[in-house]
């Protein structure tokens, strides 16, 4: 973090560094991305729903534990290198579902990984990357409360990978390839759980709403910090701030504090105030949360659509983790006002599985 532009300017009084707006700095004015901005896709239909519910043959293969009743499956004595293309269609699926799926051990290398991720899309490029088929994925070791005040893109925040894009990600993996033994942990919250966690007249007040979704404050921050060129201009976007899922049907939150700046009804102390609130909401939501602990070779697939994601800041030594992740393109986000929450559907299933018995009983 020292190499941010604001830490070369200290104040003589504080001893700390003065805060300047990153525009000041030549890196990011006078940066020219070479790529121009990207336009709608309409992408490959979701694996997922080329899958069988039941998702038979994945299940047969692997031992399956969910780490806690809102987000997150282990599929445990199973190599993803072996899977068939069914297998994988339920894969899919079950992240959907779950919001994300995590493997011990894995075998894949990076270019077995990029191959098998094809199966599930077109692989997206990061804004920073520039390798195409995928990204290096590090830790955070700074004091992140410390140096978001030099800053402006909150990079310990919750976010989904690159919300910004007219296409975000729908699928991203990550496979650790380094780690340190004690930290570097990631985060996973539901966003299918944080819809149920609003209260209804709250509910209602999102899917009214659009999220700005921007890539501004990362494209400074990449300029200033990273010190390469963002390929692409920096972008803003108007999201439903509710989603309805393309392959579950249900409806998930879309707000994030990594690419979020405000609401686009809304006026300006209005949107600070639901976005501050919105950044209490993700944190509070532990009991939609999930947290793993990584090691060599572990795999992690996630859904942009259906979870926000963090690293956990440590203080393990710099340059011991290392990871390689792939993600692909998604539909532009929609909102079906007639779709229904998670925890609506679990009650309305409830009560027809309730109603059928009861008609057995009597009938028998």
């Amino acid at each position: 973090m020292t190499t941010l532009e604001s830490y070369n300017h200290v104040s003589p009084d504080s001893g700390h560094p003065t805060i300047l707006h990153p525009n000041f700095n030549s890196r990011i004015k006078d940066w020219v991305p070479p790529d121009d901005l990207r336009k709608e896709v309409d992408p490959p239909k979701d694996r997922a729903l080329f899958a069988d519910p039941a998702k038979k043959l994945l299940f047969s293969a692997a031992k399956v534990t969910d780490l806690t009743e809102s987000i997150g499956t282990l599929l445990e004595d199973v190599q993803l290198s072996q899977l068939s293309e069914v297998q994988l269609d339920e894969l899919a699926l079950l992240v959907s579902e779950r919001g994300v799926v995590y493997f011990r051990g894995q075998d894949l290398t990076t270019d077995s990984q990029v191959k098998l991720f094809e199966h599930f899309g077109i692989l997206d490029k990061h804004p920073a990357q520039k390798e195409v088929r995928h990204v290096t994925i590090k830790g955070s070791t700074a004091d992140y409360r410390r140096d978001s005040v030099y800053t402006p893109w909150p990079q310990a925040g919750w976010h989904a990978d690159t919300s910004f894009e007219i296409n975000p990600p729908s699928y991203s993996m990550l496979r650790m390839e380094e780690h340190p033994e004690v930290g570097g942990d990631t985060a996973w919250v539901s966003q299918y759980g944080l819809f149920d966690a609003l209260s209804p007249t709250y509910q209602k007040l999102f899917e009214n709403l659009h999220a700005v979704h921007t890539s501004r404050l990362q494209y400074d921050t990449i300029l200033d910090l990273w010190g390469v060129g963002p390929n692409r201009p920096p972008i803003d976007t108007h999201h439903p701030a509710v989603i309805t899922h393309p392959v579950t049907g249900l409806k998930a939150w879309n707000v994030n504090e990594g690419f979020v700046t405000g609401f686009a009804e809304l006026k300006k102390q209005e949107s600070d105030k639901l976005l501050e609130f919105s950044n209490f909401h993700i944190h509070s939501a532990d009991d939609h949360l999930v947290r793993w602990k990584w090691r060599v070779g572990d795999v992690a697939m996630w859904d942009n659509r259906a979870v926000l994601h963090r690293v956990i800041p440590g203080k393990y030594k710099a340059g011991s983790r290392r990871g390689v992740r792939t993600t692909v393109f998604g539909s532009k986000p929609r909102l079906d006002p007639e779709s229904e929450s998670r925890e609506q559907r679990e009650k309305r299933l409830a009560g027809e599985e309730q109603k059928d018995n009861k008609e057995s009983t009597l009938h028998a």
